[in-house]
Formats: structure tokens, sequence, C-alpha cells
């Protein structure tokens, strides 16, 4: 595949406004920016709850390990 110099791409860019419209093309820029966006955000999401629920998991672990201590009997 031949590489695409600048002349290319500025008639690829003048062909597209033709077709679409500058209006179209915004709208499709912004829908994209929205769509990378809400991936980003569930990526993130996705993360912090593995995070929540490793944590949580080590906390029961450490807690079923350690011996539990016996309270001081009261003296009468």
């Amino acid at each position: 595949m031949p590489n695409l110099g600048p002349m290319e791409l500025i008639a690829i860019i003048a062909v597209a406004l033709l077709v679409f419209g500058a209006g179209r093309i915004a709208d499709l820029g912004k829908g994209l920016g929205q769509g990378i966006k809400n991936f980003k955000q569930g990526l993130r999401e996705a993360s912090d709850d593995e995070d929540a629920a490793a944590a949580k998991k080590d906390v029961k672990a450490k807690s079923a390990k350690e011996p539990k201590e016996k309270e001081p009997a009261e003296e009468v």
C-alpha cells in the first residue's frame, strides 16, 4: 500500500467535505469523541470494580488467617 502524503490527505478531506458536508462531519467527530469518552469511562469503572473486589478479598483472606484474640477474663 502506498504512503499517503500531505497532498493526498488534503484531497481525501476535500472529497469528504463535498460528500458529507461540514456539519455532518462535525457531528460524526462529536459522536466519535463521545464514544471514546464513554469507552474509557467504562474501562475505568471496570478497573475500579476489580480493585474493590480484590481489596475485599484480601481483607477476608487476612482476617481468616489471623487468629482471633481472646478477651481477657474478668477477675473477680
